[in-house]
């Protein structure tokens, strides 16, 4: 009866001391990882940093809008009529011709329109020193102008948004990629990876990497996006906000599984090789494809067919996408179908990123070639 009893409580102590799944194994490694990028002072002061110049944006360009202020004229009796109703100037009346001559060599005014019976107009404008072409160009006659095409969003603004989607993107996941990329080697070149495919699979290592990561970019990317809708609706600016919030949702929705591609091919790459000084030429290819919709969304936001094609590549489709949403050139359905895309391209992605990480995790020594790394 002893000895059963002892048996049956060594049996439950083994059960107790099983190895975790899959599922826990990625939990802690996820864990860790997050734990180890919230106590990274370089990383908290990047992230601040990056908080702060995004309010710093907004406020600034609410507080720039606002001091916009109209021209102001010093308006003499007999000339009233022409200025009265006009939207580009700010009229301040005057008792006579010395009186607005005296407020124009004070600073006060702009300019001075005053009455003159010999001009075509009636009037004449005087300045200090130099033409006020900006009261000239108000006080003009301009002809109506129609577009035949006209632009759905200022040019000015898309190329600011354009620039927005295209920097967040580069800078959370080149830092983020980069980051996972130093952690496989430094675990690898130190042999820490050998104690942990131990107890552990190299699949659930790999999934608990990016996954960790993963959450931090998202938080981050998350974070921002609020910030930003934040800051514009306390700031006024409803209007602006009521067209870039939806873009901005898809833009989150759309990096969230983009990072998760670039994070395997990142954490597989670096896997190829032993020393943090060979990071940089392993992940070259990686980085591409981080850079390339940069300068494409920069510098071709306002070409719809290069816009188009961005959109449906999913290695571009986090910043292309979105920013045909801003534009209104996207139909509804379009967003659908290219997140289709970009998820079946990040399920294939993580697919060979785990076989070549598995399979040159344990490899030291020279860089491990792409053709070894498949077929093992």
């Amino acid at each position: 009866m002893t000895l059963d009893t002892s048996a049956t409580r060594t049996s439950g102590r083994s059960d107790d001391r099983s190895t975790p799944g899959f599922v826990e194994t990625v939990r802690l490694i996820s864990g860790r990882e997050i734990t180890m990028r919230m106590r990274s002072k370089a990383f908290l002061i990047s992230t601040g940093v990056l908080m702060l110049a995004v309010l710093a944006s907004v406020v600034l360009g609410s507080v720039f809008g606002s001091q916009s202020e109209l021209p102001k004229v010093a308006v003499v009796a007999g000339a009233t009529d022409v200025v009265e109703g006009n939207p580009a100037l700010e009229a301040v009346p005057a008792a006579d011709q010395d009186a607005a001559e005296q407020m124009l060599r004070d600073g006060d005014v702009e300019a001075i329109v005053a009455p003159a019976a010999s001009e075509p107009l009636g009037i004449v404008v005087l300045g200090l020193e130099s033409t006020p072409n900006e009261v000239v160009a108000a006080l003009s006659v301009s002809p109506t102008v129609e577009l035949l095409d006209p632009a759905a969003v200022d040019p000015m603004l898309a190329y600011f948004v354009a620039f927005g989607f295209g920097i967040v993107f580069f800078m959370s996941a080149l830092t983020f990629g980069t980051t996972i990329a130093q952690s496989v080697v430094e675990e690898k070149q130190t042999r820490v990876v050998e104690i942990l495919l131990s107890t552990v699979s190299a699949r659930a290592l790999l999934t608990g990497k990016v996954i960790g990561n993963s959450v931090l970019a998202f938080g981050q990317i998350l974070a921002i996006a609020v910030l930003a809708l934040l800051g514009l609706m306390l700031t006024g600016q409803r209007v602006l906000l009521g067209g870039l919030g939806p873009s901005v949702i898809w833009f989150i929705v759309f990096f969230a599984i983009g990072f998760v591609m670039l994070a395997a091919l990142f954490a597989a790459t670096a896997a190829l090789v032993s020393r943090a000084e060979d990071i940089g030429t392993v992940t070259t290819p990686v980085t591409m494809l981080v850079m390339i919709p940069y300068f494409l969304v920069i510098f071709f936001n306002d070409n719809p067919t290069v816009l188009a094609i961005m959109s449906y590549v999913p290695f571009s489709a986090p910043v292309g996408m979105p920013m045909r949403v801003f534009l209104g050139s996207a139909e509804w359905w379009e967003p659908f179908v290219s997140l289709a895309i970009l998820l079946a391209t990040a399920a294939l992605a993580v697919v060979i990123g785990e076989r070549i990480y598995r399979s040159s995790l344990l490899k030291t020594g020279a860089r491990v070639p792409w053709g070894e790394a498949l077929k093992s």
